[in-house]
């Protein structure tokens, strides 16, 4: 008894100190100290889960469980917003679901569908068509929508652009100047993106010692400066993984 006694003291010092620590409403030391068992259940349930729930880190785990399971399930519900309602805002939802799901002729099919009338011209669209054909592999068509967002709307997520036109560069052939575009983005891009890309092209071309370079310095900044962003953290992986080769 003396045992059991001394450990729901323990406990109930730990769950005090932790709700101190935490910035826990006052009344739950009341609560954990004048119902030890009860107390402390209710102040985990109550307290401690939805913390935990909304915690960036587990939101993340909780997304990559959902699609683990549905990965479909995005794609699915943005199609069925579009069957409501055909707005360009749907459309366009639906083509980045589609450019995620890894179905880029399908997303430049729906961005093609917007770009008319008032819409003709859009910065927004026409950078959405540019990536699917990037992704797509349709260099020709790429460089062209690339080329024409550039005069167009030169200040438009320029560097976002500037990557674009590297991969078009580099998808048709012509590595010098992909590699110089890469090179000249990467001190401006914000993001592990270009980097790992120059990296990847470098690989390409049996550089590989560039490549790690390039991939340690990316691994480093990711250390440094952590982002809970999901597409950062997949260069992040990838980046460890080619400088530990």
């Amino acid at each position: 008894m003396p045992l059991l006694l001394a450990l729901n003291v323990l406990v109930q010092v730990l769950f005090v100190a932790h709700a101190c620590r935490s910035g826990a409403p006052r009344y739950w030391v009341l609560v954990i100290v004048a119902l030890p068992i009860v107390g402390c259940l209710a102040y985990v349930a109550l307290e401690v889960l939805p913390r935990v729930w909304e915690a960036p880190a587990a939101r993340r785990a909780v997304r990559r469980v959902a699609r683990a399971l549905d990965p479909d399930r995005g794609l699915r519900a943005k199609v069925a917003e579009l069957e409501r309602c055909g707005s360009i805002d749907n459309r366009m939802a639906l083509a980045e679901e589609c450019v995620a799901a890894g179905m880029p002729a399908d997303a430049a099919a729906l961005y093609r569908s917007c770009l008319a009338g008032a819409y003709e011209n859009d910065p927004h669209l026409r950078l959405g068509l540019a990536r699917a054909l990037v992704e797509q592999g349709d260099w020709t068509q790429a460089a062209e929508v690339v080329r024409r967002l550039r005069a167009d709307h030169p200040c438009h997520r320029a560097n976002e652009v500037r990557l674009l036109h590297a991969r078009v560069l580099e998808g048709g052939g012509d590595s010098a100047a992909a590699l110089e575009e890469y090179r000249g983005l990467v001190p401006a891009f914000v993001g592990l993106e270009a980097r790992c890309r120059y990296g990847l092209a470098l690989e390409r071309l049996g550089r590989a010692d560039e490549a790690r370079a390039l991939f340690d310095e990316a691994a480093t900044q990711a250390a440094r400066t952590p982002s809970p962003v999901e597409t950062e953290l997949r260069w992040a992986r990838l980046a460890r993984e080619r400088a530990a080769r």
